[in-house]
């Protein structure tokens, strides 16, 4: 069975707080006709502090798309590697017992992958398989423990390294004054996360089970618009609202492992803002308690796109509240609409 080990995550130096996001808006807002709303929503996202790549000067400075996709790369290749030396130390492996990694990322472009640099650089076999994910948002995080699981269930005793980098900060558009544009600017923040699927042996969680939900003709509710400038993020209104269609999906995958959904002792989740725990919370059955990981990461970090899941189940093992054979979900949900669902059984 393969096992979600515990992850390694990092967030950057500079430390913006929400009073202070409020303050800026303000400030750079003042003639906004719905500035009384944007605020409303800013705070009503939990949001309480972020971590940006870039001091705020530069953040909110825009020298182009070129100079921030070199941001992008030299920041990766400089800050990944050590939570990809902590995930693999997590797990007790090192970089030749790899085969496969999986690279998560929305928010800067490298050609070749950063795969092609940590194998170069970290001493992974040239043999080692590559899997970058670009374009699953959010749910990339759930779709990485997915596709890792796939693969392990394809090839027996392999282990898979996940890789997730979210430099949300470099996506932002001082000319988008949009609703969800500003919301955006205090509710994303940036993330570097690292985790192993062990294909046999470790600690952490079992995978047993995986799918995929997408709901239909909701492909523009969130996504990029590419632009001269760069990454243009849009977020629809009715999006909040996403939980209500996709908790059947996570009642179908735990109902067919014969499982009932009230019975499930941990969750580990996307929290795009608090509407969604909520949501979950209620559809599901299930206390709000079970989400207290997912809400910790939202509070002190923000959203962390991909990076979410593996923040929240660090959390989880810092806690140590886990059982052997408790059982759990792990969902991931984005762009899409798209949700990612594994369920299994911890094993400690």
């Amino acid at each position: 069975m393969a096992t979600l080990c515990r992850p390694a995550v990092a967030v950057p130096d500079h430390v913006i707080t929400c009073e202070e996001t409020m303050a800026l808006a303000r400030r750079m807002h003042a003639g906004h006709p719905q500035l009384d709303l944007v605020l409303r929503l800013i705070e009503n996202t939990g949001v309480r502090t972020r971590y940006l790549v870039r001091p705020l000067d530069e953040t909110l400075s825009h020298p182009g798309f070129e100079a921030r996709n070199k941001v992008y790369e030299a920041e990766a290749k400089a800050r990944v590697p050590r939570v990809v030396d902590g995930a693999l130390a997590y797990a007790k492996l090192a970089p030749e017992d790899i085969d496969l990694i999986v690279y998560v990322s929305c928010t800067g472009f490298m050609m070749p992958s950063l795969t092609a640099y940590l194998i170069n650089a970290m001493d992974f076999r040239p043999e080692t398989r590559q899997l970058p994910i670009a374009q699953l948002g959010c749910a990339a995080g759930g779709a990485a423990i997915n596709r890792a699981h796939d693969f392990c269930t394809a090839y027996p005793g392999s282990n898979v390294l996940i890789v997730s980098c979210e430099f949300c900060s470099l996506c932002y558009q001082p000319e988008d004054i949009g609703v969800g544009s500003l919301l955006s600017n205090g509710l994303f923040g940036d993330a570097v996360s690292a985790v192993v699927i062990r294909g046999e042996g470790g600690t952490g969680m079992g995978i047993e089970r995986n799918s995929s939900h997408l709901v239909p003709h909701t492909e523009d509710w969130i996504s990029y618009a590419v632009r001269e400038t760069g990454f243009h993020f849009l977020l629809d209104k009715r999006v909040p609202g996403t939980m209500r269609m996709l908790a059947p999906a996570v009642h179908t995958l735990v109902e067919h492992h014969d499982w009932e959904v009230t019975a499930l002792d941990f969750a580990i989740v996307h929290a795009g803002g608090p509407r969604i725990l909520d949501d979950l919370s209620h559809y599901l059955g299930l206390p709000d308690s079970m989400f207290r990981f997912s809400r910790a990461t939202l509070t002190e970090r923000g959203n962390i796109a991909s990076s979410v899941v593996f923040d929240a189940l660090d959390r989880m093992f810092t806690e140590g509240s886990a059982t052997d054979t408790a059982r759990g979900l792990v969902a991931g949900f984005g762009p899409g609409i798209t949700a990612e669902l594994a369920v299994g059984r911890w094993r400690a």
